[in-house]
């Protein structure tokens, strides 16, 4: 019986990290969409379709592979960036934060 009831236990716990594991990766892909429209980057961006700028899943296959990924991307979302992705410069977005841009970064990475 000890066994049984270790085992009920073992797989609860394993069930609940994997249920908080998903449900803090839902609310980062939530905030990070949130906050992406609210800053107006869906002006320029889809998630799955080139329009002004690339596509972010785009973004993030081309980055997937940088250990800096996140950090080099923080800074072409708070500098701007011209002739990366073709003719048209993405201005720098000083309206956001420091942690705002990095929030941005690490979800457009998720999109891979």
């Amino acid at each position: 019986m000890k066994i049984t009831s270790y085992a009920a236990f073992a797989a609860s716990v394993l069930l609940g990290a994997a249920l908080s594991v998903n449900s803090s990766h839902a609310y980062a892909e939530a905030t990070g969409l949130a906050l992406a429209q609210q800053q107006n980057c869906m002006s320029c961006h889809s998630v799955t379709r080139s329009f002004m700028g690339p596509a972010l899943h785009d973004v993030a296959a081309k980055y997937a592979g940088r250990d800096d990924a996140a950090t080099y991307l923080k800074h072409k979302i708070l500098d701007g960036s011209a002739g990366v992705w073709g003719p048209v410069p993405m201005p720098a977005n000083t309206q956001l934060t420091p942690d705002q841009a990095a929030t941005l970064a690490s979800w457009v990475l998720t999109l891979r």
